[in-house]
């Protein structure tokens, strides 16, 4: 039988005058390195500004852009899984180029002004690879499954002005703009075209704890001590991994794929794959995020608490003074987004790899000797995630429950109806 089929792929390249004897040495799925894949991770997040970008939103929409370009290049060569919006096959491309090429693509469309970096980002990936008609085939694939993505994703609304003015109120609960910012971000947000899930709200949060409960007094209570400026009841750990998570969480667990892709020598298809997955998850997490987060419109733990004289429970103390250990981000309190898209990724990861995953990894907001953390689990970091956003002193802890679970709905969705295994 295998002499019958190597007949049958000989005659193929006989009649096929694209075909070259590169074609008898295309490496098997299994040994395709990840490199491409990671490397490109990176160049997007050197590419939105590193350590210094601020459009969080727009991050996770074009990093989810971006390794759904490189998936569906990959699968129009080798098909694995199931694609997502490019349709074209091509198995003489190489593998390398077509991936390399889509991520160009994606980005230089999305950020124009850092093309020379991503030119010389793309001759180095294309670099490692011989010249041949396959190279070839491979860019042209890429640039096809780039703009497949960039088509699916035309006029989607992002590109608006995120800046928005605060409407004031003096109702108890109602969201006020926190200082040192005097406006909301990215109203709009809301209402951006999912990439994986059917609609917005498919996961919306159930209501929060009302304000005259004994839950919401215990939440109170809870941030107002630990989370205060330069809190007596904090610990030095609680400090420590509240700066380490203060990064954009698209950013944090990003770089977390991109380690355990490394460490457990992920094949191409499958890093492709996870990739892709985490990030369709987290940049549904901010779109569902912010539907529930602008359908509740609950205040910070910054305004509750300098201004619980008129939430209407005598259980709440005020204190006009108070500041939280880390700057609240300008959007409402309910749900945590950044519980919700930790989650996210660690249901995916967690779905695909194991939860038995250790790790470690890095943070460039950390404290000083305080840099690196370790995991026995993406579940156990997802909850120290969401737990850092009351030790800063910016959530409610029933905001951070609430986003772990809208994360793992979100997550798991995503394992279960997208870019499945073909049969």
């Amino acid at each position: 039988m295998k002499k019958i089929m190597l007949v049958l792929t000989v005659w193929t390249c006989m009649m096929n005058s694209a075909c070259t004897t590169e074609h008898f040495n295309t490496p098997k799925i299994g040994t395709l390195p990840n490199d491409v894949i990671i490397d490109w991770d990176e160049i997007a997040y050197q590419a939105f500004g590193g350590v210094a970008y601020q459009h969080s939103l727009m991050a996770s929409r074009v990093n989810a852009m971006t390794h759904l370009a490189m998936h569906d290049a990959l699968n129009a060569i080798f098909p694995v899984y199931e694609k997502y919006a490019f349709t074209g096959y091509n198995s003489s491309a190489n593998p390398i180029a077509a991936a390399a090429s889509a991520a160009h693509t994606v980005l230089v469309a999305e950020i124009p002004d850092k093309k020379e970096f991503l030119d010389n980002a793309l001759n180095q990936s294309l670099a490692a690879v011989p010249d041949s008609e396959r190279k070839e085939m491979g860019i042209q694939l890429g640039k096809e499954a780039g703009q497949a993505i960039l088509d699916s994703r035309a006029n989607d609304g992002a590109a608006e002005n995120p800046i928005s003015p605060v409407a004031p109120s003096e109702i108890g609960g109602v969201y006020q703009a926190v200082p040192p910012f005097d406006f909301i971000f990215a109203p709009f947000w809301q209402d951006i075209k999912p990439f994986g899930l059917n609609k917005k709200d498919q996961f919306r949060s159930d209501p929060f704890p009302s304000l005259d409960s004994e839950d919401y007094v215990e939440a109170f209570n809870e941030v107002k001590e630990i989370g205060r400026k330069n809190s007596n009841t904090r610990t030095e750990e609680q400090t420590e991994y509240a700066y380490f998570w203060y990064e954009f969480s698209e950013a944090g667990w990003n770089r977390v794929t991109r380690e355990v892709a490394f460490d457990k020598k992920l094949d191409l298809l499958k890093t492709a794959r996870l990739f892709a997955l985490v990030d369709m998850a987290m940049a549904d997490a901010y779109i569902a995020g912010w539907d529930s987060k602008f359908y509740y419109n609950l205040w910070r733990p910054y305004t509750a608490i300098q201004k619980a004289d008129i939430d209407g429970n005598e259980q709440t103390e005020p204190d006009v003074l108070w500041e939280s250990e880390m700057p609240t981000p300008p959007v409402q309190d309910y749900p945590s987004t950044h519980s919700a898209l930790g989650n996210a990724a660690a249901s995916v990861l967690a779905g695909i790899l194991g939860d038995n995953t250790s790790f470690s990894m890095s943070s460039p907001t950390a404290l000083p000797g305080a840099g690196e953390r370790s995991f026995t689990g993406f579940k156990a970091a997802a909850i120290e995630n969401a737990d850092s956003r009351v030790t800063a002193g910016i959530h409610f802890r029933f905001a951070c429950d609430a986003g772990l679970e809208l994360g793992e709905e979100i997550g798991k969705w995503m394992v279960n109806n997208h870019l499945k295994p073909l049969k």
